[in-house]
């Protein structure tokens, strides 16, 4: 059986006492930051940071209280995005050695005095809460005597921790990418969804002001909802009121489910993608690379929110500090080219 590396072993590869390595890694003592340096270097390279956290996390988080809306339990096309982070956050959970104690809304809002009772009953050392953050429930959950960690959510009042992806940089980053093949007139399409989709019109408005272009009007069209239907109907009305579409030469699509009904929507009319105008959607889930043409997209690190959460439950668990300031962590997104983007003729 392999032996497992301990403290002495750390020590010895980075040429320190004991004593020295302890301070190093716990912060007890002040150090030169080259020695604290190489303990640390010596201590991720032999494995030992790695399985003391992984000791940390298994004595400090052992239950987990997951609660999610209604809307995002059922498993369909329509909601990728929510169970590719479901399904992230199960694996981790499963890793660590987590039990995961699952609560469904019976709607689309959550009920923060149901969420604290069962996480009391259950005896939870910490509550996920996925596609919620209304403040109604933030309030609630503050007061909580455990973590609490919103996902795919934001709290403007800092109250909770949250993680979400970098949803203003990364439409920045798309938008970018269409100013420089020449765009100009971009329409954004988007629906009246919360804060997080609210971030993508922020960035959309931001690559204009960075490239010192001006954000045209009339050029944001508002859709009923998220779904490929609700995409697929606004430009169809709008292009009964105007053929031109207003002159756009390319659409940004708040989510893929909007860019998939505008794409059938534009398919109908017999107006070709990119030829005619590019279509760039956001999320990146799995029916974009496969519609015609294949969606160019804002790619969103989906699986990665749930192990992200865990983290900051995890670090609160052992800083064990009731004054530690709420933290609000964004995980990047990257752009995907595929076939529905090309520059304007």
């Amino acid at each position: 059986m392999e032996r497992k590396v301990n403290l002495k072993d750390v020590a010895r590869d980075a040429d320190v006492s004991l004593s020295t390595a302890s301070h190093a890694l716990n912060g007890t003592a002040p150090l030169t930051i080259e020695v604290r340096e190489r303990v640390l270097n010596s201590a991720k390279r032999l494995g030992y940071l790695e399985r003391r956290r992984e000791r940390a996390t298994i004595a400090a988080l052992r239950v987990l209280l997951l609660a999610i809306p209604d809307d995002a339990a059922p498993q369909s096309d329509l909601n990728l995005v929510s169970w590719t982070i479901l399904n992230g956050l199960r694996k981790e959970c499963e890793r660590r050695g987590i039990r995961t104690v699952p609560f469904v809304s019976t709607g689309r809002r959550i009920d923060g005095s149901q969420v604290r009772q069962i996480a009391l009953s259950e005896r939870a050392d910490g509550i996920v809460i996925l596609n919620d953050d209304q403040p109604e429930l933030i309030r609630s959950l503050a007061s909580a005597d455990m973590p609490v960690v919103i996902i795919n959510g934001e709290d403007p009042a800092m109250l909770v921790d949250t993680v979400t992806p970098e949803n203003r940089f990364g439409a920045r980053l798309g938008i970018e990418h269409l100013l420089a093949l020449g765009h100009r007139r971009i329409l954004h399409l988007t629906w009246k969804g919360r804060t997080t989709i609210q971030r993508r019109y922020d960035g959309f408005s931001d690559a204009f002001l960075a490239a010192q272009l001006p954000v045209r009007d009339g050029m944001i069209l508002e859709a009923e909802g998220y779904e490929p239907r609700h995409g697929e109907a606004a430009i169809n009305a709008l292009l009964d009121q105007d053929p031109d579409m207003r002159g756009a030469t390319a659409i940004f699509c708040a989510a893929d489910n909007l860019a998939l009904g505008c794409l059938k929507a534009l398919a109908d009319r017999d107006i070709r993608v990119p030829e005619a105008i590019s279509v760039l959607g956001f999320d990146d889930i799995v029916r974009g690379e496969f519609s015609r043409p294949p969606l160019s997209t804002i790619s969103v690190p989906a699986d990665r929110l749930g192990a992200a959460a865990l983290s900051l439950i995890e670090q609160r668990l052992i800083a064990n500090d009731p004054h530690r300031p709420a933290h609000r962590l964004e995980l990047g997104c990257h752009l995907v080219l595929r076939g529905s983007i090309a520059p304007p003729r």
